[in-house]
């Protein structure tokens, strides 16, 4: 199984010294989003930037592996919302990375349906130890819920 994707930078009129760092992602599915840099890094605050990509996709893949448990669980999820942070830093070679990703899920369960959170903590772990993303990172990812 792969996964594509198109990214297209054209040359455009900057600040003397500068250039233009937005640009698009086409994705395999055919969809387009405009991306650039971060603000902090004389991006477009109007566009994604690589590390809210990283972000989301981290917290996509959690959600759906967590989804994916609790229906073979039979614990049906009513909603899952994740208002997840992550931070730029120094990684362990001096580098600038994202050294922590913090992701904040919360899940409301079906009507009638009663999870403790002791079960709650479980699926997260599994979803954890279970999603691509996770397994892909060399940063330390917590999941506060």
């Amino acid at each position: 199984m792969g996964f594509n994707l198109t990214v297209n930078w054209q040359s455009s009129p900057a600040e003397e010294g500068e250039f233009c760092r937005d640009h698009q992602i086409t994705f395999g599915s055919g969809q387009t989003i405009q991306a650039s840099s971060a603000p902090e890094y004389k991006g477009n605050e109007q566009f994604i930037n690589p590390e809210e990509s990283l972000l989301a996709a981290l917290s996509s893949c959690h959600m759906l592996t967590f989804l994916a448990i609790a229906h073979l669980k039979r614990l049906p999820v009513k909603s899952y919302v994740d208002d997840a942070t992550a931070e730029l830093g120094k990684n362990e070679a001096g580098k600038l990375a994202v050294t922590k990703m913090v992701l904040t899920p919360k899940v409301v369960f079906a009507d009638g349906i009663e999870v403790s959170d002791d079960v709650l903590e479980k699926i997260h772990e599994k979803a954890h130890a279970n999603c691509f993303i996770a397994n892909s990172l060399a940063t330390e990812v917590q999941i506060k819920f």
